[in-house]
């Protein structure tokens, strides 16, 4: 049985947050909590927030015990992208791209 959640179109670069993702991805649910917990960045929070909810929907949808819970799926997809203009060298107008991301993630016993 698994339990996911999922946070869509979170303002944070993809390629930022697979940088810690990567971190948890495979390792114990409560061992996850604790390296996102002491990681100091954006990203972290994030991803903190959605494996929370995961643990959350395994142990009061599913009736799974948090101490036996595993991340066995966390992934940080693109998500939409916000496209804005930035005034550039010699009156031209440059582009600047927003990225977003969809952030999932996945516990199992």
């Amino acid at each position: 049985m698994e339990a996911r959640a999922i946070a869509k179109s979170v303002r944070i670069s993809p390629i930022k947050a697979r940088l810690v993702v990567d971190l948890i991805r495979g390792k114990k649910a409560l061992d996850a909590q604790i390296i996102l917990e002491n990681y100091n960045n954006k990203a972290a929070r994030l991803i903190k927030k959605v494996l929370d909810s995961a643990i959350a929907n395994a142990v009061n949808n599913n009736g799974m015990k948090k101490e036996n819970l595993k991340v066995s799926e966390a992934r940080i997809d693109m998500g939409p992208v916000m496209k804005r203009m930035m005034f550039d060298s010699r009156g031209h107008v440059g582009r600047k791209d927003k990225r977003t991301s969809h952030i999932v993630v996945a516990v199992s016993e």
